[in-house]
């Protein structure tokens, strides 16, 4: 009889953890990034903006129901008059979300790094700066291990120091009419 009862209440605590919401949740997908007109120097340089495509992956914990921590890496690529541009950020920071039956809304504050390689004929450059995205999205839940980012958009600033090469010296220019597009799958655990 004691098995039985022990069994019982074994399957009762499994049906209860199932039930939970995911404590780790990691994305992984397509993103597209549009970045607007650069500044250099205080002033906006015209015809300067440039679309990006490549992936996305973001890693989030979650301490409660609502309230987690991100980490976003990316990657674009993007050609122009020939030179070919690499962009990587590499973001953290708070998310909140709203963990509803089948969709979960979610907004987000991320601070980090972004480095930008450009190349052409042979000679390549690169430099680091800093970056915040603030955004948000939803995610459809497949089942309990599997969801769909419908879609996540994200606002971009970023910051670039200038740089000097080959007796070559550029200004330091940021952009911040920049948004990302986001779209992929959500493992649960």
């Amino acid at each position: 009889m004691k098995k039985y009862v022990l069994f019982g209440a074994m399957c009762l605590i499994s049906v209860r953890l199932m039930a939970q919401d995911s404590k780790v949740d990691i994305f992984g997908g397509y993103q597209y990034l549009h970045n607007g007109d650069v500044t250099a120097n205080g002033t906006s340089q015209p015809g300067s903006s440039q679309s990006f495509n490549g992936w996305n992956i973001a890693p989030a914990y979650k301490f409660n129901k609502f309230l987690g921590v991100e980490a976003d890496f990316s990657g674009g690529y993007g050609s122009v008059s020939g030179i070919s541009n690499h962009i990587y950020t590499y973001t953290g920071g708070p998310i909140v979300t709203l963990g509803l039956p089948l969709i979960q809304p979610f907004a987000h504050v991320l601070f980090g790094g972004a480095h930008l390689t450009s190349s052409a004929s042979g000679v390549s450059i690169s430099t680091s700066g800093y970056t915040v995205m603030v955004g948000g999205g939803v995610d459809a839940k497949l089942n309990r291990f599997l969801a769909v980012r419908v879609a996540q958009v994200d606002w971009l600033y970023y910051h670039f120091s200038g740089y000097s090469a080959n007796n070559i010296t550029t200004p330091s220019f940021s952009g911040s009419n920049n948004v990302r597009i986001s779209t992929g799958i959500v493992a649960r655990f």
